[in-house]
């Protein structure tokens, strides 16, 4: 007779990674909004908290020392500095709620997207690109919070960034939002679907259909 795992069905990594103005943040908010099974990993960083943002939901704020404490202690999946900020990934957070069987989505550019995939590779890295460098630099102008230079700046990231978009498992297109929503919602889905992922959720039904 072959026996089916009755382990309670560990949640599925991902990684959504995009050049900013490219729509990742409002994507992933709306795909979790929808579903009670997905969560978005707060991150760590040292930056300064902005206006209507709260510790503990946009992010975990702390100071470069506590930060470089907590890395050189191995306490994160993946790290980066950014505009001279450091952000990074808690492992105990996201283990924490993979074991409880909850999908983690991690919001994070493509180094550190590769830093996961090295540490657990069944993670699922996804790309988002916008559908043109114009509709990018339009989308962060809108915004109305970054002067020129600050533009320029990010304009150059992005291009650097979208070097990297074919490296990941999936790649998305954020022409129309609903579309690129339901993309984001169908690989999600997918993910769940795999063998591993079944074997544990079924294995009533496994385990009988595969008796002798």
């Amino acid at each position: 007779m072959v026996q089916v795992t009755t382990n309670i069905a560990k949640g599925h990594l991902l990684t959504v990674s995009a050049p900013s103005g490219a729509g990742k943040t409002s994507l992933v908010r709306a795909v979790v909004e929808q579903d009670d099974n997905l969560r978005v990993s707060v991150s760590h960083t040292t930056r300064s908290m902005r206006p209507g943002e709260i510790d503990g939901k946009n992010y975990h704020f702390t100071n470069r020392a506590a930060f470089e404490k907590a890395r050189d202690e191995g306490a994160f999946f993946e790290w980066a500095e950014v505009f001279g900020n450091l952000y990074g990934t808690a492992k105990l957070e996201v283990e924490r709620t993979l074991a409880e069987g909850i999908d983690v989505i991690l919001e994070i550019d493509w180094q550190g997207a590769q830093q996961v995939k090295k540490v657990m590779p069944e993670c699922c890295t996804i790309f988002i690109v916008p559908p043109s460098v114009a509709t990018l630099e339009t989308r962060l102008r809108s915004r109305g919070q970054d002067d020129d230079a600050t533009i320029a700046r990010r304009m150059a990231d992005a291009r650097r960034e979208l070097e990297h978009c074919i490296d990941g498992d999936y790649l998305i297109l954020n022409d129309d939002f609903e579309t690129a929503q339901r993309d984001l919602q169908a690989i999600i889905r997918s993910e769940r679907l795999r063998t591993a992922r079944q074997q544990q959720c079924l294995h009533p039904v496994l385990n009988d259909l595969l008796a002798q």
